[in-house]
């Protein structure tokens, strides 16, 4: 399985950025999916979740200002960001939304938020 984050880059807080992530080797559309960061210095955590029927769920910091959604025709999910701070800033992946099994995590997309 092959995991490709990408549409991360620089902007200013208050601003938006639309992430996604194309996954191939599975069937995309019977799996949960989320999408996770990592900050500097820190341990990967969940950010958001897609469950193969389109239920989500996300972490309390981005209630509101994040949103995930999938296309199963093209095997990618995208977290649509909006209203960015700086400490949205991270690397973010995408992987099987579950707490018990992973693939391989793939490079991640850079975000960061600056003035």
């Amino acid at each position: 399985v092959q995991l490709q984050a990408s549409g991360g880059g620089l902007v200013q807080p208050g601003g938006s950025l639309r992430l996604s992530c194309a996954a191939s080797g599975v069937i995309f559309s019977l799996k949960d999916w989320g999408w996770y960061l990592q900050a500097p210095g820190k341990q990967r955590e969940w950010v958001a979740g897609i469950t193969s029927g389109g239920s989500t769920n996300y972490r309390s910091s981005v209630k509101g200002r994040f949103t995930i959604s999938r296309d199963d025709a093209k095997n990618t999910v995208f977290l649509q960001m909006n209203n960015l701070t700086p400490e949205d800033t991270a690397v973010y992946y995408c992987n099987l939304y579950s707490t018990s099994i992973r693939y391989s995590w793939g490079q991640g997309t850079q975000v960061t938020v600056s003035s």
